[in-house]
């Protein structure tokens, strides 16, 4: 079954019992499962050994795993700590006081999303612990903030030159200065940015469709859940301190951003001769992370208790409370990891990329809509952006394009990548995102589905469109407008049907 269409089963299987049963734990063991006994040819003795060697202890050993998980654990800890300081009180009554309408909150959850740009998962976490409050008070479903948190993840990223995503794309790209390349298809990057012109068309002409739609007409009247499946607050999460000031939010945020770019230039070389760009082209994420959010969590303790607002004790009460707030993010992305880690030894980027190297070197003016769809699909599958396009990179790189043609092929494997990984429900970054709105998974994966998928469409037609014209702003431009057009008529549509 190596190489073979199936050593895709394994994550199909997971997914569609995911979609189907609203269960993401049960369905991603059964695709662990699936995968394993594949494997291993259906030798079950032979299958279940391999479910944990090469399965869950494999995973969990992997040193960037290792990383991110030391990462999510201080950054758990760091909004306990926030919390019971107050300042996340504190920001959440200016925010009420300055914000007046449910637009207003919206609006305020993307800018802030936009801003934390140095990484995906450091986004989703404080972007939903800082606005959740906000929202709430608005009468915003927890499935717009988790959509809206996960739109402004990866997307962001990917159009961010300073971002461990940038840093991701640079390592793989062998022959050319990879850091350039990005920045040069960053314009082409049609996903991402029609994502970030999605959210703000619907958000200003108060636009859903699709399952967001029931959620957010429960949410005015008060249910912010929909589902008979409320996801209940964790204490540790929720805003706690009347003394708290604005400041004792924003510094340690601003504290743990600074320490977590210099972990990550860190890593890159940058204090042993290198430059910045190339520091950061070349950093280790997971270690820069794991690193400066752990010298960030010190310089946040040091500056709690000289402010008074929280003793020692507390502060050290804060590790076991951050981590059990992780507890469910982890698991799932232990399992997450897992069931990838097994579909690459089934083989699955080599079968893809066989399909690929097959047929679409021979399509030339539709590379780039080709190149678009299989890295979706690899990403939706495996549930990882940044494995896509390293299996994907280094083929288009390979394939011997002329130099604008280049770029805005790279710039669809990239926007595929995000776009996949933005529709899978075993996607880190989708299962972050659900985590920091503190939104049932399966709730956030099927209403933001029909979302991603309009956008995808509009995407795809936009490089069909820059494989003949090459020419970024008028393919930007239609693609826009194309966008707005088809929000206009779903809109005109909605309102109809309502009333009818």
């Amino acid at each position: 079954m190596y190489a073979t269409v199936w050593s895709l089963v394994p994550p199909l299987v997971a997914i569609i019992l995911a979609l189907i049963t609203k269960e993401v734990y049960s369905s991603l063991f059964v695709g662990i499962v699936t995968a394993a006994l594949f494997y291993c040819n259906f030798n079950v003795v032979t299958a279940y050994t391999t479910l944990f060697e090469e399965g869950f202890i494999a995973s969990l050993a992997d040193g960037w795993n290792v990383g991110i998980i030391i990462f999510l654990v201080i950054l758990g800890t760091i909004v306990v700590m926030m919390n019971r300081a107050g300042g996340s009180a504190a920001y959440g009554k200016w925010a009420q006081e300055k914000i007046k309408t449910r637009r207003g909150a919206l609006l305020a959850t993307v800018g802030l999303g936009c801003l934390i740009f140095v990484d995906d998962y450091f986004n989703c976490l404080t972007v939903g612990s800082v606005m959740r409050p906000v929202t709430d008070k608005h009468n915003v479903s927890r499935a717009k903030l988790s959509y809206l948190i996960d739109a402004t993840a990866a997307p962001i990223c990917m159009i961010a030159p300073i971002s461990s995503w940038a840093a991701a794309v640079a390592g793989v790209v062998e022959g050319y200065d990879g850091l350039e390349l990005f920045v040069r298809a960053i314009p082409y990057n049609l996903y991402s940015l029609l994502t970030i012109a999605m959210m703000l068309l619907i958000t200003c002409f108060d636009i859903d469709f699709g399952p967001m739609k029931k959620h957010e007409d429960n949410a005015k009247k008060g249910d912010i859940f929909t589902s008979g499946k409320k996801v209940e607050e964790n204490t540790a999460l929720v805003a706690k301190g009347k003394n708290g000031k604005v400041m004792d939010l924003f510094l340690p945020v601003a504290i743990l951003i600074v320490c977590c770019v210099i972990g990550m230039i860190y890593t890159g070389g940058f204090f042993a001769g290198e430059s910045f760009i190339n520091a950061f082209a070349n950093c280790d994420a997971s270690l820069g992370l794991s690193m400066g959010s752990v010298a960030a969590l010190l310089l946040i303790i040091v500056y709690y208790m000289l402010r008074r607002t929280l003793s020692f004790k507390e502060c050290m009460e804060a590790l076991p409370e951050g981590f059990s707030a992780m507890v469910g993010p982890i698991l799932i992305l232990a399992f997450a990891w897992t069931l990838a880690g097994l579909t690459k030894a089934l083989g699955a980027p080599e079968y893809v990329s066989g399909i690929f190297m097959g047929s679409a070197s021979n399509l030339a003016a539709f590379l780039p809509a080709i190149v678009f769809v299989v890295s979706i699909f690899l990403a939706f599958s495996t549930g990882t952006s940044w494995g896509t396009f390293g299996i994907l990179l280094p083929i288009v790189v390979g394939i011997g394009l002329n130099e604008e043609f280049l770029i805005i092929t790279i710039a669809a494997c990239l926007a595929g990548a995000v776009c996949g990984d933005h529709c899978s429900p075993i996607s880190d970054t989708t299962i972050m995102a659900s985590a920091g709105a503190q939104c049932d998974h399966m709730n956030h994966v099927s209403t933001q589905l029909p979302y991603a998928i309009l956008v995808a469409v509009v995407s795809f037609i936009g490089y069909v469109l820059s494989g003949f014209v090459q020419n970024a702003v008028v393919v930007l431009v239609v693609s826009i407008i194309l966008l707005f057009a088809i929000l206009y008529g779903v809109k005109a549509l909605t309102v109809r049907m309502s009333k009818n």
